[in-house]
C-alpha cells in the first residue's frame, strides 16, 4: 500500500521547460536534471495539466514516463510540451530510487510561470526557459 512507503523528499532534482529554437519553428519541451552525485534509478514522470480556458474546465490527457536511470548531473528530455497548455496548471510527478529509498517531488508550474517575463537562461541544458526547484 502506497501508505506504507516512507516517501523522501526529492533534492537536487529540478524539472525544466525550455525552448529550442530548430529549422522548423520553436519547440517546448520539459527536462529533468539531475544534480545529485549519485545515478537516478526507475525514474517515474506523470504529467497532467488542468485549469480554465475562457471559463471552461480543461484538463490534458495524463501522460507517464519511465527512464530507467539518470545518471549523476544529468539531464534528459522528458517530453515536447505545447505552449497552448501554458495557460492551464502543468502538475509533473517525479518518483525515483537512490539506492533502496524511494522519493518523490511534486513540481507544479501555474498559469502564467511561462510568461515571456519569467524565461531566463538555464545553465543545466543550455536554453531559455523556466527552472523549477
Amino acid at each position: 500500500m502506497k501508505k506504507d512507503i516512507d516517501f523522501q523528499p526529492a533534492t537536487g532534482v529540478k524539472l525544466a521547460i525550455a525552448k529550442e529554437e530548430t529549422a522548423t519553428g520553436t519547440v517546448w519541451s520539459v527536462y529533468i536534471i539531475n544534480l545529485n552525485l549519485i545515478e537516478l534509478k526507475n525514474v517515474m514522470i506523470t504529467s497532467r495539466g488542468y485549469g480554465e480556458i475562457n471559463g471552461e474546465v480543461k484538463k490534458t490527457s495524463t501522460l507517464r514516463h519511465m527512464l530507467e536511470e539518470l545518471a549523476e548531473q544529468a539531464v534528459a528530455k522528458v517530453e515536447p510540451i505545447d505552449p497552448a497548455v501554458f495557460v492551464l496548471t502543468n502538475e509533473f510527478w517525479v518518483s525515483y530510487y537512490i539506492m533502496d529509498q524511494i522519493f518523490d517531488k511534486k513540481f507544479i508550474f501555474t498559469p502564467g510561470s511561462l510568461d515571456a517575463g519569467s524565461i531566463q537562461m538555464i545553465p543545466e541544458i543550455g536554453l531559455e526557459g523556466v527552472l523549477h526547484s
